[in-house]
C-alpha cells in the first residue's frame, strides 16, 4: 500500500504529541485515536516478518507498563527495584527511578530467534542509600508465529551498576542477595509461586570485579506479542495484557 509520507509524518507527529500531553498514557483517548489513525496507514502487512526494520535497538517513549508503578510530578516513573524483574533483585523494596528503557533486537546465532532483553536504566531515589544509577536487563528472545505476531520467551536478568559508579557503594547497597527475613507471608508465597512455575534460580552472589547479579529461568515464560505498526521510525506493540507501547528506533 502506498502511502502519503506528508500524511504519515503528520500521524506521527500527532501521536508523538497525545503521548506528551497524556504522560506517555496508551490508554488514553486521544492516544488511542492517533494509534489507530496511524495504523491505517500502514504500509507494512507482515510486520513481524520484516528483519529489516525489526531490527534496532528501540526507546520506549510511552509509559513503561511494569506493575505497580507510580508516576511522580516531573513526569518519571517511580518502581521498586522488585517489580522490575520478578522480585529476584535484592532489596526488593528499594524506590528507584527509571532514566530510560529500551529493547535491543537483533538476530541471534541459530538465525531463528532474536534478542527481546528488555533494559532499564534506574537510579536510586531511597534516602536510606547513597544515590546509585544501574541496569536492569530482562534477557528474553522473540520468534515469529505469524505475520503479525512474535512469540516471546524470558530467561533470566542481570542487574549491573552504570558506568562511574562507586562500586564500594554499589556493593553495600546490593552485595547481599538473601532475602529479607522480615518478607510478608503474602511475598514468602509469590515468591514460591514463581520459583515453582518459572524454575527461577535466585542470584548466587556479586561479581566483585564489576558488581553484577545474575538469575536464570529453567521454564521460561512465553508470551504473545502483536506488531502494531513499524517503519524507520516508531514501533507500537501489544502484548498479552492488551498494554500497548510505543518506542522510537535509536
Amino acid at each position: 500500500m502506498a502511502v502519503n509520507t506528508k500524511t504519515s509524518q503528520a500521524a506521527k507527529t500527532a501521536l508523538r504529541q497525545a503521548l506528551a500531553a497524556s504522560g506517555g498514557n496508551t490508554k488514553d483517548k486521544e492516544v488511542i485515536a492517533a494509534i489507530e489513525n496511524l495504523q491505517s496507514l500502514n504500509p507494512i502487512t507482515a510486520p513481524a516478518r520484516s528483519d529489516t526494520l525489526l531490527d534496532s535497538n528501540w526507546l520506549l517513549i510511552s509509559a513503561p507498563n511494569f506493575p505497580g508503578g507510580e508516576q511522580l510530578a516531573d513526569g518519571s516513573f517511580c518502581y521498586t527495584l522488585g517489580r522490575l524483574a520478578f522480585n529476584m533483585f535484592q532489596p526488593t523494596g528499594l524506590k528507584v527511578t527509571l532514566q530510560r528503557v529500551s529493547q535491543p533486537v537483533f538476530l541471534l546465532g541459530n538465525g531463528e530467534q532474536h534478542s527481546h532483553d528488555i533494559v532499564v536504566e534506574f537510579t536510586t531515589i531511597d534516602e536510606s542509600v547513597p544515590k546509585l544509577s544501574g541496569i536492569v536487563r530482562n534477557q528474553g528472545v522473540c520468534q515469529v508465529v505469524s505475520d503479525t505476531t512474535l512469540q516471546v520467551e524470558f530467561t533470566g536478568g542481570i542487574l549491573q551498576p552504570q558506568d562511574n559508579q562507586n562500586l564500594e557503594e554499589w556493593k553495600a547497597v546490593f552485595g547481599n542477595q538473601q532475602p529479607s527475613a522480615r518478607r510478608s507471608f503474602k511475598d514468602i508465597l509469590m515468591s514460591g509461586f514463581l520459583n515453582l512455575m518459572f524454575g527461577l534460580v535466585p542470584p548466587q552472589g556479586m561479581d566483585a570485579d564489576t558488581g553484577e547479579i545474575s538469575f536464570t529461568m529453567r521454564r521460561s515464560p512465553k508470551g504473545r506479542l502483536e506488531i502494531l505498526y513499524v517503519d524507520e521510525e516508531l514501533r507500537i506493540t501489544r502484548g498479552e495484557r492488551e498494554a500497548i507501547l510505543v518506542s522510537e528506533r535509536q
